[in-house]
């Protein structure tokens, strides 16, 4: 089920609140709203967030606002599946629908809800993605950086160990 619209100053106030790298569990809050409709809207907006766990150690991650992953050509855009699901319920306002075009049309509408929520958790699963290769790098990096600032050998450790 559908919880109510987004109003304009509740989505300004989510701008505002994800720009202060506050984590899903704040501003759903805040906004007397679920996580995941927090998610999804933020998904629907554009917007991406470090994705925050609830614990009681403050975080000191900020929010990172980067722009949707590109899409394979060969799926459809949000776009794309919202104007065949606008054709689809112009289809059923019409009064001469007989069962098998009624129920054609009904499969159209599930198709569509089910193709934004893999859509959203394809969207999520890219970002995800990038993250781990982004850490990936980080941790390849530090770990060459440790490797190039250790000490070589045991008798290298002990001639730099302070004397007394």
């Amino acid at each position: 089920m559908k919880g109510k619209l987004w109003s304009k100053d509740e989505e300004l106030k989510l701008k505002h609140l994800l720009d202060a790298g506050n984590p899903y569990y704040v501003i759903a809050s805040q906004l007397g709203k679920s996580q995941e409709a927090i998610r999804q809207k933020l998904i629907r907006l554009g917007l991406k967030q470090v994705e925050h766990k609830q614990s009681a150690i403050p975080c000191s991650t900020t929010s990172v606002h980067t722009p949707p992953p590109q899409l394979p050509t060969e799926l459809p855009s949000v776009e794309e599946a919202l104007k065949i699901l606008a054709e689809a319920l112009k289809l059923a306002n019409k009064p001469d629908l007989n069962p098998v075009e009624i129920r054609r049309l009904q499969a159209v509408a599930k198709l569509a809800k089910t193709y934004k929520e893999l859509l959203a958790d394809y969207i999520d699963y890219r970002r995800i993605e990038t993250k781990l290769i982004e850490m990936e790098e980080k941790y390849a990096r530090l770990a060459q950086a440790t490797q190039s600032t250790a000490p070589r050998s045991d008798t290298d450790a002990a001639t730099q160990a302070p004397t007394q």
